[in-house]
């Protein structure tokens, strides 16, 4: 590449960082479904002709928002889990849930761009799809290693959910019992649910000590999965 390209390539990706920035500012103010490419052309100071050729449209842009949302919580995530990699599965298995409720806290409108309610007119590509599976393949990939290693409690499964536990199984992790899939997407739901009562108030006048609070849920949620505790 030779120096006027790389210069060039440099400038786009600032102009693309710049674009994204003022995005979230507006996520921040006026919510996903009001962001507008035009007004994000104005705090740039750029006419929308230009920041057309950065992100086609509205949708566009929103898929990039999502996806960086998705890396960025994913990452926090395969941090605390190398973090803990010396520490038994069910502690990484909090350590885990801990470092998404922080991620969400310190960033809430990104949280809510990726949990909360749909963007109205808005169709998220299979593009968002490996972004959005990391933290649960970092939640699979902890309960594995308990499985090949000390070994999963047993878990109780309905005879009428086992063909779709099988399936849930195969689709999910093929090498883990059918109950623990089960398990795992069960507690993944209840993870996010987690956070998001949380972050948008469902918890006031509830419950004071959050931290705490949910520090003994993450470890229900462990054990709920087979991971052995004490």
């Amino acid at each position: 590449m030779s120096t006027a390209q790389g210069a060039r390539a440099r400038a786009r990706q600032e102009v693309t960082a710049a674009i994204k920035e003022a995005a979230r500012r507006q996520l921040a103010a006026e919510g996903a479904a009001k962001l507008s490419l035009r007004a994000v052309a104005r705090e740039l100071g750029m006419v929308s002709s230009a920041l057309y050729r950065y992100f086609p449209s509205r949708d566009d842009l929103l898929t990039a928002l999502i996806i960086d949302a998705y890396d960025s919580l994913g990452e926090a995530a395969e941090r605390a889990r190398d973090a803990a990699a010396d520490a038994a599965p069910a502690d990484r298995w909090v350590a885990v849930c801990e470092a998404v409720r922080g991620w969400a806290l310190d960033r809430p409108h990104e949280y809510a761009l990726i949990y909360g309610s749909p963007v109205p007119g808005y169709s998220a590509p299979e593009t968002t799809v490996p972004p959005a599976a990391r933290v649960g393949m970092v939640l699979i990939g902890i309960v594995r290693d308990a499985h090949q290693g000390p070994g999963l409690a047993a878990l109780p499964l309905p005879a009428g959910l086992r063909p779709e536990a099988a399936r849930m199984a195969a689709d999910l992790a093929p090498d883990l019992p059918a109950e623990a899939a089960v398990a795992l997407v069960a507690a993944w739901a209840q993870l996010f649910g987690l956070v998001c009562f949380e972050l948008f108030g469902q918890f006031h006048r509830v419950v004071e000590d959050r931290e705490t609070f949910f520090r003994h849920a993450a470890g229900r949620l462990a054990e709920g999965v087979g991971l052995r505790t004490g």
